[in-house]
């Protein structure tokens, strides 16, 4: 009975998905059409309309509204239960003692584990760590609702900062005969780049009908309160984050017009205009864009702009006619933009003056992520009665480590 309720709900849901991707296709139709026929206004009187304007704008939003239902759809659908199939003797005694201690507060078992692990955490200064299948599945959850980690390289360490040396230009090369001598080759110039991890925490709290319900999955309760909070921060940090005890976003690093790009900036092309994209051959600079980036990281590059932009570029043709953004082609896939993803992340800045509101680039290779192992929690009844909180932190730390792979687009004159 209760494996066809299973079957019967997973079918609902997929029905349900297929739904909102129809009615998300339908509803692009009609702002193809409407959007053409603003177009056509503009080319006859040189203006289009109040009403097809905001006919427009409003399918425009209708267009964002969908897609984040969708989204929403597909990262439900792909959240599987924690905590209740097999494992290891050592990893189902962790769960046991975890549980314990989260819903009684009863640390013994957790004290007496981390201890044979040789663990310096303890309840009073830092918590316990969490089972490795809930650190898994939060880290799982993260890499899906936060845009840049999901796009980004991610590497875990087990250290406070990770060192990592990197060729700005590399040793001389060419080629030699067989039997030849062959020359030295010049040294590198190496540049030793430092990714310091510092603390992200969220504080979820339950009541206690929560904690003594033996029906309630507490790890499964756990990852899902944390990844919002997690993904909410990281993504500001990973765009706009200075440094200083976060990770620092691309955005914050100095930026340079691309034709006097040197290691250490970030390259941007202009519009030519204040603010806004040209008139004449808005398309222009997106393409100049792409191609400000060498071929070896266009390969698997994607765009990186908010929920405001894409309505902005949502609305450009190319030179034949054609929309240069294109719908997601299934559930979960991303929208393109001239044939590469476009990632959609709310922290870029809005397009204003002197804004580098996209970014494009292969961030895979331009930007690192480091996770430090561990995701601990300490439980505290006592701040906030009748409810218990639970500081959840993991450490993270990340910036840009190939200053040649993103390019950014700025709404000015120079």
């Amino acid at each position: 009975m209760k494996m066809e309720q299973v079957q019967l709900e997973t079918k609902s849901a997929a029905d349900g998905l297929s739904d909102a991707f129809d009615e998300f296709m339908t509803t692009f139709s009609d702002f193809r059409e409407a959007n053409d026929s603003r177009l056509a206004q503009i080319e006859r009187r040189m203006s289009a309309d109040v009403v097809t304007h905001e006919k427009v704008e409003r399918i425009s939003d209708a267009l964002d509204e969908q897609k984040r239902a969708i989204d929403g759809l597909v990262l439900k659908q792909a959240r599987p239960a924690l905590g209740r199939g097999g494992g290891n003797l050592v990893g189902i005694e962790h769960k046991q003692a975890f549980e314990a201690y989260v819903r009684s507060g009863d640390e013994r078992a957790l004290r007496s584990i981390e201890a044979k692990a040789m663990s310096y955490g303890s309840g009073p200064d830092g918590g316990y760590l969490v089972p490795d299948e809930v650190e898994a599945e939060i880290g799982r959850r993260l890499t899906a609702i936060s845009p840049i980690r999901s796009i980004a390289s991610v590497r875990q360490v087990s250290g406070a900062v990770l060192k990592k040396p990197f060729a700005v230009s590399g040793p001389a090369v060419g080629w030699v005969g067989e039997t030849a001598a062959r020359p030295q080759t010049a040294s590198p110039t190496l540049d030793e780049l430092q990714f310091p991890t510092a603390e992200l925490y969220a504080m979820p709290a339950a009541t206690a009908s929560l904690l003594e319900d033996s029906v309630v999955d507490l790890d499964q309760w756990i990852a899902s309160e944390v990844e919002a909070a997690f993904a909410e921060q990281e993504g500001a940090a990973f765009v706009n984050g200075d440094g200083a005890n976060k990770p620092r976003g691309f955005l914050d690093y100095e930026q340079v017009a691309d034709g006097s790009w040197q290691w250490g900036r970030i390259g941007y092309v202009v519009t030519g205009e204040e603010g806004e994209l040209p008139e004449t051959g808005p398309s222009d600079v997106l393409i100049d864009t792409v191609y400000a980036l060498k071929a070896g990281y266009r390969q698997n590059a994607s765009w990186v702009m908010n929920r405001k932009t894409q309505a902005a570029i949502r609305k450009l043709k190319d030179a034949d006619g054609n929309y240069m953004w294109q719908p997601p082609a299934a559930p979960g896939s991303r929208a393109m933009l001239m044939g590469f993803p476009l990632v959609e992340a709310e922290e870029m800045p809005d397009i204003s003056a002197g804004a580098t509101a996209i970014a494009f680039g292969d961030f895979g290779r331009g930007y690192l992520i480091v996770d430090r192992t561990g995701v601990r929690i300490l439980r505290d009844p006592y701040s906030a009665k009748p409810y218990v909180l639970f500081y959840t932190t993991k450490r993270v730390g990340g910036g840009v480590q190939d200053f040649d792979a993103i390019k950014l687009l700025k709404f000015g004159a120079a």
